[in-house]
């Protein structure tokens, strides 16, 4: 469908509302739309929201972003903020990442591909996230007054976190182990807030700035921390 002179992407589903998605990183535009509802009804929709939407895309084009990852030696990687420069040893008996200084060094054998290499490094930062994530949630559950049932990571391409309120369960992404532990922080705090206020409205904001004073410089940190190829600003 085009609206406005820009092409929109319509996905029909079992909805109760339509949702707007601007989605990296070349901005391409979705909506989601419950079966019901007409074209016209779509447009219209789409229409009142041409101004964020141009500012998204505009964002997007602007943003900084990693080169493709290829695990290789010299590399440029992240672990809760800081830089590290990567250093690849090929050993047929052991295979493994470590850390000395600002050095992180991969450990593999002769040949192993790029998703292998890649799957290591998740692997760390998924054990980084598990070390970091129940301390939090434990502490930030019991502040906020509510109680989370199941958390998950999860590597997400359009958010920093999600939560299903109803059966009170949150995942957080992955790509968090990345950035500064503070933006973890926070995006769990978000989540627990959302069990109590649904939408991003006032009352959600009077929260956050209850439990976490300053959040919003927290999540430009956020938002301003050099992005991988796929990953969103948290909006």
């Amino acid at each position: 469908m085009i609206i406005n002179d820009l092409e929109v992407e319509v996905l029909r589903k079992n909805n109760k509302n339509m949702h707007l998605y601007v989605l990296p990183p070349n901005g391409v535009i979705r909506v989601s739309a419950p079966q019901q509802i007409d074209d016209e009804t779509i447009r219209l929709f789409v229409l009142t929201k041409i101004g964020w939407i141009k500012s998204q895309i505009k964002r997007y084009k602007n943003q900084t972003r990693q080169s493709s990852r290829e695990y290789v030696s010299g590399e440029s990687h992240y672990l809760w903020g800081r830089r590290y420069r990567l250093k690849v040893v090929e050993d047929t008996a052991t295979t493994g990442l470590s850390i000395i200084s600002n050095t992180l060094t991969l450990v593999i054998k002769k040949g192993t591909i790029k998703e292998k290499r890649k799957a290591i490094f998740n692997k760390m930062y998924r054990n980084e996230l598990k070390e970091k994530i129940p301390y939090l949630i434990d502490l930030w559950q019991k502040r906020i007054g509510v109680v989370v049932s199941s958390w998950q990571i999860k590597n997400m391409r359009t958010k920093w976190g999600t939560c299903n309120i109803a059966e009170k369960r949150i995942w957080i992404n992955l790509q968090l182990a990345k950035k500064p532990i503070e933006c973890l922080e926070y995006v769990i705090i978000h989540e627990l807030c959302h069990f109590i206020q649904k939408n991003h409205s006032r009352a959600f904001s009077d929260l956050m700035d209850k439990y976490l004073p300053g959040w919003q410089a927290i999540r430009k940190q956020l938002n301003d921390f050099i992005m991988d190829a796929f990953e969103e600003k948290w909006t």
